[in-house]
């Protein structure tokens, strides 16, 4: 035994020439003379290590609050327009209207003939056969139409021409507007016309009118032949 500790002794010594300060520690117990060197200093920090892996997802939050409205985006284009859908149904039948007011009708009228051979120059020729004159918008008296709605107005006349030439106007307001002139043929019954359209305002007067003395009074009228004058109003002024 003793023999066996003294060799175990010469191996823990250190070899000849080196420090007795480098070498391996003994383990403690493995010698009752063993004693601790001097705590070295702290080493450098390793690398860092590989990240981990990941861990379990954890249980889902609560819902937050809503955010800020954002800007309102730009306009969209126009898309495609759709098929075109059913026919709806008929839909309820509107309220009935109030009643309108009734449209007054203008009337203005006359036609009258010649009833005396007796005519008389550059006076209005009075007209006495009464065709039609409801209004009494012509005076039989005076010969002249008077008019009393303002508007448009169509008049006419048919001379029976006999013995002598004619040559008749047609009056307004002691102005001639229209000339007519027929040439009398000996023993022939011949005819004159003339029509016109004019604007009157009320209180307006048209007539006819023998002009240029008794040698061209050929106006004539019989049982058999007449001479007439016509007019009547086409639209009134509605201003």
């Amino acid at each position: 035994m003793l023999l066996l500790g003294a060799l175990l002794l010469l191996l823990a010594l250190p070899s000849y020439g080196q420090d007795t300060m480098q070498g391996p520690p003994l383990p403690k117990g493995a010698c009752t003379g063993w004693m601790a060197g001097i705590p070295g200093h702290p080493g450098h920090n390793g690398t860092p290590g590989r990240d981990g892996r990941d861990g379990t997802p954890g249980e889902k939050g609560e819902k937050g609050d809503p955010g800020l409205v954002g800007p309102k985006g730009d306009t969209g284009e126009t898309g495609i327009t759709g098929i075109e859908g059913p026919r709806g149904f008929p839909g309820v039948p509107g309220r009935k209207g109030e009643p309108g007011e009734s449209a007054y009708v203008y009337r203005s009228a006359f036609s009258v003939g010649l009833e005396s051979r007796v005519t008389v120059p550059n006076v209005p020729i009075r007209f006495t056969k009464i065709f039609y004159n409801q209004q009494n918008h012509y005076d039989g008296t005076t010969g002249k139409f008077l008019c009393n709605i303002p508007g448009l107005y169509y008049f006419s006349y048919h001379i029976t021409v006999y013995l002598k030439d004619v040559k008749v106007s047609l009056y307004r307001n002691d102005k001639a507007l229209l000339f007519t002139h027929d040439q009398f043929q000996n023993q022939n019954v011949d005819q004159a016309s003339g029509s016109v359209l004019l604007y009157l305002e009320k209180g307006d007067q048209v007539w006819l009118q023998v002009y240029e003395g008794e040698n061209h009074n050929g106006v004539y009228a019989d049982n058999v032949h007449d001479s007439t004058f016509t007019g009547f109003l086409l639209y009134h002024n509605i201003e």
